[in-house]
C-alpha cells in the first residue's frame, strides 16, 4: 500500500512564509472517521491510510519521506482589531497533494502540537471541535459550498487542558489553499514588497492562473477574491449559516469557507443570530456578515496598495473601484440564490418586496428558516408531503403565500420542474446545532462515536428527505437549544 506522494510549492518558497517543524507526536492514536470517497478523489490509499501506517501519519506521529512539514505565519483584524502576527498556532501543513485531476490541495494537521506561533497556546485540539468541524465542513461540502475538508479524524487518550481535562484528538483538513487575507497582511504591514509580490504571483498561479499574466497582478487578485467571497457569503445567507468569526485570518483568497470553531446554522430566522461565544457584540451576527465581508475586502485592498501603483492616489482610486464590486457582485449571487429558492425563473423588481417581506415575517416569529423553505418548495408542485408533519406553516404567513402563489402563476413553467429545482435548493436536513452538541457529548463523555457517524452519513444526502429520519430535520425542544458554541482554543 502507498503512502501519499507529497509535491510541496509552498514549502519551496522563502522561508519568510513558513516555520519548519515536525508535528508533536500523540500517544495510542486511533481513528474515528477516515473520508473514503474525499482520499479516492485527492488519488490516495484509503486502505493505507486507515492502516497502522497511515494513523500513525494522520496524528502526526511519522511521516512520508515527502512530507514537508511547516506552520505558516499570517496576521489578521480580529473582531475589528489588527494583530501583527498569528500563524498556525496549533496546525501543519504536512505537504500538498495534486489529484488525478491535476488540482492542488494542502493536507493540513490541526491539534499536532505547539509551533512557533503558538503564542503559548499548547498547539493541541479537544476531540469537541474535531468533531464539529468534521461534522460541519462535510455538510457544507453536500450543500454545495465551497469549503475545506474533512479527510480523517484521530482520537488520542493524551488530555487537552481547557476549563477542565478534555480527550484529545486529531483533525486531518484538506484544502485548495490555506492563504488568507491575513497572509497578504501580514507582509504588507512588514514592507517586505519583494515577499507580497512574490505571494500575490503564487496565489494567482495556483488560484487564478487565467489572471497570472494581467498587467497589474494585485489588482486581478483583489477583484478575483472580491468576486469568490461574494458569492461565498451569498450561499451562506441562503442557507441560514453562521460563521461566527470573521476575522481576515479565517478568509482565503481561494474562496472556500474555513475555520469550523463557533460556527452554527440558524433554526429560527433573525438577522441578529449570533452564536459564538467570543462574539458579545454581535459583530458577526447573521445578518452582518455581508457587510463584515465588504470590511475584510477592504482590508485586503488596503495591504496590495504598494503594488497595485506606485502613484498612493492612483492604487487607492483603483482599490476603491474594486472593492466597491462587492456589494454588486452579492446582490447579484444573494438575488439569484432567493430567486431560486422561491422557486422563480426570473427575478422582477417586484419580487425584492416579497422576499423581504417573507424575510420580515420570518423574524417576527422566528419561523424555523430550513423547514419553512423546504415546505415552500412541497407547496409548489405536485408532492405536497414530505415535512408536512412536523412543520405547520404558521399562521401569520398565510396572506404572504398567497401572493406567493399568484407569483408564481405568473411565472408560469412546469410545476414538476419549479418543485424539483426548489427541492435542490432547498434542504430538508442541516447540521442543527443541538444535534452536533449530542455527538459532540456522547464522544467526548462515553467515547460514543454512532451519533457522530450516523449524522454525517444523514447529512451527506440534505435535500433527500427521508420520514424514518425526521428526527435529524426537528428544530431543537426548548431544553435541547444551543445559545453558545465555542473555539476551541
Amino acid at each position: 500500500m502507498p503512502s501519499p506522494q507529497f509535491d510541496n510549492s509552498y514549502a519551496r518558497m522563502s522561508p519568510v512564509f513558513f516555520s519548519r517543524l515536525a508535528p508533536t507526536p500523540v500517544s495510542e492514536p486511533s481513528l474515528i472517521r477516515l473520508n473514503r470517497p474525499l482520499a479516492q478523489a485527492l488519488g490516495m490509499d484509503a486502505e493505507w491510510l486507515a492502516s497502522p501506517a497511515g494513523i500513525s501519519m494522520l496524528a502526526g506521529n511519522s511521516l512520508p519521506d515527502s512530507a514537508d512539514p511547516i506552520a505558516t505565519v499570517y496576521a489578521g483584524h480580529q473582531f475589528g482589531s489588527y494583530n501583527p502576527q498569528l500563524g498556525d498556532g496549533r496546525a501543519l501543513l504536512l505537504g500538498e497533494l495534486v489529484s488525478p485531476t491535476g488540482q492542488r490541495y494542502d493536507l493540513q494537521l490541526k491539534g499536532s502540537g505547539p509551533t512557533p506561533y503558538s503564542r503559548g497556546g499548547d498547539g493541541r485540539s479537544p476531540l469537541g471541535p474535531v468533531i464539529r468541524e468534521y461534522i460541519v465542513s462535510e455538510a457544507m461540502a453536500a450543500l454545495g459550498v465551497p469549503t475545506t475538508r474533512a479527510l480523517a479524524a484521530i482520537s488520542t487518550p493524551d488530555s487537552v487542558v481547557r476549563e477542565s481535562l478534555l480527550p484529545g484528538a486529531v483533525f486531518t483538513r484538506v484544502a485548495s489553499s490555506h492563504l488568507r487575507i491575513g497572509t497578504v497582511q501580514f507582509f504588507a504591514a512588514q514592507g517586505n514588497k519583494e515577499a507580497l509580490e512574490a505571494l500575490v504571483a503564487y496565489t494567482l498561479q495556483r488560484h487564478y492562473p487565467e489572471q497570472s499574466e494581467a498587467a497589474v497582478p494585485a489588482l486581478a487578485l483583489l477583484e478575483q477574491v472580491i468576486d469568490r467571497q461574494a458569492a461565498l457569503v451569498a450561499r451562506w445567507q441562503q442557507l441560514g449559516f453562521i460563521h461566527g468569526v470573521m476575522n481576515t485570518d479565517n478568509m482565503l483568497l481561494c474562496g472556500e469557507t474555513v475555520d469550523y470553531g463557533p460556527c452554527a446554522f440558524m433554526d429560527g430566522y433573525h438577522p441578529e443570530t449570533v452564536f459564538s461565544s467570543i462574539d458579545h457584540g454581535g459583530r458577526y451576527a447573521y445578518g452582518n456578515q455581508p457587510g463584515i465581508a465588504h470590511w475584510n475586502l477592504a482590508a485586503l485592498a488596503q495591504a496590495l496598495l504598494p503594488l497595485i501603483d506606485p502613484e498612493p492616489e492612483q492604487a487607492a482610486k483603483l482599490a476603491q473601484a474594486a472593492v466597491d464590486r462587492f456589494p454588486v457582485r452579492f446582490l447579484a449571487a444573494h438575488r439569484d440564490g432567493l430567486r431560486q429558492k422561491l422557486g422563480l425563473r426570473e427575478w422582477h423588481e417586484d419580487d425584492e418586496n416579497l422576499a423581504a417581506d417573507l424575510l420580515a415575517l420570518l423574524a417576527q416569529e422566528r419561523s424555523d428558516f430550513t423547514l419553512f423553505f423546504r415546505r415552500l418548495a412541497e407547496l409548489a408542485g405536485p408532492a405536497p408531503e414530505g415535512v408536512a408533519d412536523i412543520f405547520a406553516m404558521p399562521d401569520h404567513l398565510q396572506d404572504w403565500l398567497e401572493r406567493w402563489r399568484t407569483r408564481l402563476a405568473s411565472d408560469g413553467g412546469d410545476e414538476v420542474e419549479r418543485q424539483q429545482a426548489m427541492y435542490r435548493v432547498n434542504p430538508a436536513f442541516i447540521p442543527r446545532n443541538h444535534q452536533v452538541q449530542r455527538a459532540i457529548a456522547a464522544a467526548s463523555d462515553d467515547s460514543n462515536f454512532a451519533p457522530f457517524h450516523a449524522l454525517v452519513e444523514r447529512l451527506a444526502e440534505p435535500w433527500r428527505f427521508d420520514p424514518d429520519d425526521s428526527d435529524y430535520a426537528l428544530p431543537p425542544q426548548p431544553e435541547e437549544v444551543v445559545h453558545r458554541t465555542f473555539c476551541g482554543t
